[in-house]
Parts: C-alpha cells; sequence; structure tokens
C-alpha cells in the first residue's frame, strides 16, 4: 500500500440499523462529525438526513443499504430498531457481525445481550441506555431533543469506554456507569409511566402534569421499583417519586416512542418495557397487577393496530 492510502485506525466503519427517531439522531450526528464511515441500513433509498436541533440544524448526505445481501461485516452496528422489529432485523445482524464487530443496542427495556446475542453470532453486544428525545418527522428527517445530563449511559468496561469514544465530536454525552444493571432498571422505570401513559391518553408529556395521572404514575412505579429491588436494581427507598420527579422535567409537548407509533397506527413495544417488569415479577414472585393492567391494554391497543394494517 502506499503512502497517504492507508486506513486510519480511528476512522470505524459504522452501520445504523434502524432509522427512526433514535437511529436518525445518531446517524446524523455522527456523519456530520465525519469521523467514521456511516452506512444507513433501511427499506427504501435514502440519500440525505437532515437532524433539527437546537444548536442548528444538520443536513448531511447519507450512504443507504436496501438490502442485507449488499451489506459487509462493519467495526460498529449501532442497532437501533424496535424490540419488536427485533427478529425482522436479523438478516442485517448476520450480514453486518463479524468477529470483531460490537453492536451496540439502542433500544428500551432491559435483557440487551439475550435478545440481541443469537442474532450477532460472534460479535459483542454492547447494552446502552438512551435518554435523548427523538422525533421523526419524515423518512429523511427527525427533530433532536436533549432530556439530561447525558445522552447515553453504558458499562464502564472496555466495550462501553469504546462506545464513548465513537461519539467523540458528536456532542453527544456518554455516563461510563460501574452499576449498569442499576441504571437500566431507572431507565425502565421513566418508561414505565411514560411510554404506556402517553400512548394510551394519546397525549404527550403535558399529561404527567395532571395530579391525577400523578397518583397512578406512583403507584404503577413503586410496584415496578419493589420488582427492580429483588432482580437486583440498587433502588432507592423514594425512588418512585425521584422517577416521576425527572419525568416532570422533560419537556410538555415532548412524545415518546409509544406515542409516535400510535399516532403512525403502529404496533409498540409493549412486551420490551412493561412486559418486562410483569416478566421479573412472574420470576420473582412479586405481584404486578397494575402493570399488569397496563400490559393487557397495551398488547390489545398494539394488537389493534397491527391487525388494522393487514
Amino acid at each position: 500500500m502506499t503512502a497517504g492510502t492507508e486506513r486510519n485506525p480511528d476512522r470505524k466503519t459504522i452501520a445504523v440499523v434502524g432509522l427512526g427517531s433514535i437511529g436518525g439522531i445518531i446517524a446524523g450526528l455522527l456523519r456530520a462529525a465525519d469521523r467514521h464511515d456511516v452506512i444507513a441500513c433501511v427499506r427504501r433509498p435514502l440519500d440525505r438526513l437532515v437532524v433539527e436541533r437546537a444548536e442548528g440544524t444538520i443536513d448531511v448526505p447519507l450512504r443507504a443499504l436496501t438490502d442485507p445481501q449488499q451489506a459487509n461485516p462493519v467495526d460498529w452496528v449501532l442497532f437501533c430498531t424496535k424490540a419488536q422489529d427485533t427478529p425482522s432485523s436479523a438478516p442485517w445482524l448476520a450480514k453486518l457481525s463479524g468477529a470483531g464487530t460490537r453492536v451496540a443496542v439502542l433500544q428500551n427495556g432491559i435483557g440487551h445481550k439475550e435478545r440481541l446475542a443469537p442474532l450477532a453470532g460472534h460479535a459483542t453486544i454492547v447494552p446502552t441506555l438512551v435518554y435523548y428525545n427523538g422525533e421523526r418527522l419524515a423518512p429523511d428527517r427527525v427533530r433532536f431533543r436533549r432530556a439530561g445530563d447525558y445522552e447515553f449511559a453504558v458499562a464502564a468496561d472496555a466495550d462501553g469506554r469504546a462506545f464513548e469514544a465513537l461519539l467523540e465530536g458528536t456532542d453527544m454525552r456518554v455516563l461510563c456507569s460501574d452499576d449498569f444493571a442499576t441504571r437500566a432498571w431507572r431507565k425502565l422505570l421513566i418508561n414505565a409511566v411514560a411510554n404506556p401513559i402517553t400512548a394510551l391518553t394519546l397525549l404527550r408529556q403535558a399529561v404527567f402534569r395532571r395530579e391525577d395521572v400523578k397518583t397512578l404514575c406512583l403507584a404503577i412505579l413503586e410496584e415496578a421499583v419493589a420488582v427492580g429491588r429483588v432482580d437486583g436494581a440498587r433502588l432507592d427507598a423514594d425512588e418512585a417519586e425521584r422517577t416521576l420527579a425527572t419525568l416532570l422535567t422533560y419537556p410538555p409537548d415532548a412524545g415518546t416512542s409509544m406515542y409516535f407509533d400510535r399516532l403512525a397506527g403502529r404496533p409498540f413495544e409493549a412486551d420490551a418495557l412493561t412486559g418486562a417488569i410483569v416478566a421479573a415479577g412472574e420470576r420473582h414472585g412479586v405481584a404486578t397487577p397494575l402493570n399488569g393492567l397496563l400490559l393487557t391494554l397495551l398488547r390489545a391497543t398494539s394488537d389493534g393496530l397491527r391487525d388494522a394494517k393487514r
């Protein structure tokens, strides 16, 4: 190889699978930083991506693949589909994953490794927690809102540090945590009320300013906290109150993934969120009547959306 043509070892190949609100934002910011080669894995052709954000709008060209057979192993896969769409994305993972590939899971819920490992061959699974708020405005346009002190949390290990390094230059803030399991449950607690309530009421986060909704949310959260504790999470005595207080710091006009899915007539990830709490409760013998009620309503609503599309 001649001088000047050697590949920069710090420049990685990144495939983003799932270009919805979460995937579209991270793909756009990585592409704008231009430190890595970014490939979008999508259903329909796409050559540009626009990210609306408070710091200014980003408009970047984007390389996209529409067929898994076009793909080759990459350094990183950012897996951004909804949890219920994981099985249908298996062909992408099979083609993109090699022995040296890391698969960062940008999905809600817990149990990332258990969900993805059977589909990713010899690749390394890197669980992440996503904290930013995204809204898909069009196939090639997303809106990015910050929702806290950082956009991601990862485990404070070699893979987590590698993910943090991957995002340098994007303004995405990454927290490396020594107790990722507890943080995962804390994120699940937010989702245990934010997603179901907005999806079932078809109201954005302003709904959580209602006193009756606050009372309901606290009861749902107390139940989920009891499950999280026996599942190994080190949750505080006032965890439910603190979770609701955090939720109330989010913009009233912000939506959630389930809310946007219902508006679009798409089934949503009830089993990855509320279902995970109910399943953990069953494993540990902790009753979850309120979360069980929510799960029944969410499944019925989601199945209705799915059946309407047939």
